[in-house]
């Protein structure tokens, strides 16, 4: 891994200089995790004009889920606690004879951006904007495997819970059990805050799970991901609880579901992001559902679980193979429920088979 951490870096460090910056100081964890291979809490990631060095306020664990440092990368550890790694990466670039550091300025606060200002005057702070965002939306197949592995443990520990008794539990104590099955198949944690909604609930976005009680005859909506090796991926499904669904039910169900499959069947490299929205949308437009639709269609996913591409209405890009994202179009009715389908894909090309699905349980409407 070391050689492919220092590949990462050596790309980075080309968009520095074409910019004119000899030097850049990473802060975002995410960024300094896939740069580095690890990010204790803390650290930064300095690109020096002599050396690149991870400075840190603690030495990084060995724990497998937390990466480990690429060999390759020198550490430096505080000597006091309570300092600022981005400040001493600054003042190791200047006394590295660095005339301009790129900083993430998204990622700075003000305050902290004014004390880099302060420790290193002959500095010329530049902007370093997303560019390690940017590098990260397309994968490697090593982190195309972390997520593979985590979207099969979500599918495992989805379709244990759905093999339990369900009616009289609450959405917060579901919600709960399913993110210690997560654990248990081996997964870092939940990649998120697990979602688990019923009957009016059911098909929100992002619903916080409260201490309403399945019914005979609710939607159930279900929003998990695992994270694997620190790469998060998410699955969304919806079940009616009782015999057999309401007529309204499967009308609602059916529109989602041809939703979400024009979506999917709209992934290929060069697809535009904001065609995939419309593929998806346009299901729901048609139907009716104009009003209330969420936001995008679909997110990347990767060492956070909303990543760039963001497929949405106004979204600027196209898509390039090897590139993971949600499709996860729903509709809610106000005080009846709705619907949500969620599925985390990988672009490849018609040549290889086309959309790679990674979360596989069932999308057929069970009644449990």
């Amino acid at each position: 891994m070391s050689e492919v951490y220092a590949a990462r870096r050596t790309r980075l460090r080309e968009r520095c200089n074409a910019g004119g910056s000899a030097a850049a100081l990473v802060t975002r964890p995410a960024n300094v995790r896939y740069l580095a291979g690890v990010a204790p809490q803390g650290a930064v990631l300095l690109l020096g004009k002599r050396e690149d060095l991870l400075v840190c306020l603690s030495p990084p664990d060995d724990r497998p889920h937390e990466g480990r440092p690429d060999d390759a990368l020198g550490v430096q550890v505080l000597p006091q606690p309570g300092g600022d790694p981005a400040v001493a990466a600054a003042d190791l670039a200047q006394s590295q004879g660095a005339e301009s550091l790129a900083v993430e300025e998204h990622h700075l606060t003000v305050a902290r951006h004014r004390a880099l200002a302060s420790v290193a005057p002959r500095l010329r702070l530049a902007d370093l904007g997303t560019a390690v965002e940017q590098l990260r939306i397309v994968k490697d197949e090593e982190e195309i495997s972390c997520l593979r592995i985590g979207a099969e443990i979500a599918d495992q520990a989805l379709g244990e819970l759905l093999e339990s008794i369900l009616v009289g539990r609450t959405e917060r104590h579901l919600a709960l059990e399913l993110e210690r099955r997560l654990v248990d198949h081996g997964a870092d944690g939940p990649a998120f805050a697990t979602s688990v909604a019923t009957g009016p609930n059911s098909g929100r976005r992002g619903h916080r799970p409260t201490d309403r009680r399945v019914e005979e005859g609710d939607f159930l909506s279900v929003c998990l991901g695992a994270a694997y090796r620190g790469y998060r991926c998410e699955i969304g499904r919806t079940f009616v609880i009782g015999t057999s669904p309401a007529d309204w039910q499967i009308q609602l169900y059916d529109l989602v579901f041809a939703a979400q499959r024009a979506g999917r069947e709209a992934l290929a490299p060069g697809a535009a992001y904001r065609d995939v929205d419309r593929a998806a949308r346009q299901v729901l437009d048609c139907a009716g559902f104009t009003e209330g639709l969420q936001p995008l269609t679909g997110h990347g996913v990767g060492l956070e679980i909303d990543e760039d591409p963001q497929l949405a209405p106004a979204a600027m890009g196209k898509l390039d193979a090897c590139v993971p994202v949600t499709v996860e179009p729903g509709v809610h009715l106000p005080g009846r429920g709705g619907v949500r389908i969620d599925d985390t894909l990988v672009v490849r090309p018609e040549a290889d088979g086309g959309p790679e699905l990674l979360t596989i349980t069932t999308k057929e409407l069970l009644a449990l």
